[in-house]
């Protein structure tokens, strides 16, 4: 019986029997064969790649909308605080929050003011704005933006 001799110090073994023919023998593959293929399975997750890519930019212009807003209501509530003598505090808070979120639609964006203008009271400066998040046309989620602050008055 032949035996298989593998690679020695020297280098390859050369001695090859009809046995260690068949024993070591791999099919070669042609890449004609497979030509096509990269091109095919890049075509079946293209569309995949691009819903998650476009879910993404949808979810950053929401998180954008959320901080925008975030930080209208902050600074709302602190122009509010230092503005208890003003002669229609409200509408001066109001003001301060639009002013801050300028770049959401004015239209949509809500804000109520809280408070009985008494120092040492609280004033709560609420803002909120609609979002939505579409995939190719479909409204996948919809909803209120809502952020409170509430600061004690000077």
């Amino acid at each position: 019986m032949a035996r298989w001799e593998g690679p020695s110090r020297e280098g390859p073994s050369h001695k090859l029997t009809s046995e260690t023919k068949t024993m070591n023998w791999v099919p070669r593959h042609t890449y004609r064969n497979e030509r096509g293929q990269t091109l095919t399975e890049f075509a079946m997750i293209l569309p995949i790649l691009l819903l998650v890519l476009f879910a993404i930019v949808q979810l950053g212009i929401v998180f954008n909308q959320y901080v925008t807003l975030t930080d209208a209501a902050r600074a709302g509530a602190r122009k509010a605080v230092v503005s208890r003598q003003a002669a229609s505090p409200a509408s001066v808070t109001t003001t301060a929050v639009r002013n801050s979120a300028a770049n959401l639609d004015q239209s949509k964006l809500g804000v109520t003011v809280a408070s009985t203008w008494t120092q040492g009271e609280d004033v709560t400066v609420t803002a909120t704005y609609p979002y939505q998040i579409s995939l190719l046309g479909l409204v996948v989620k919809s909803g209120t933006l809502r952020s409170q602050t509430t600061e004690r008055i000077e």
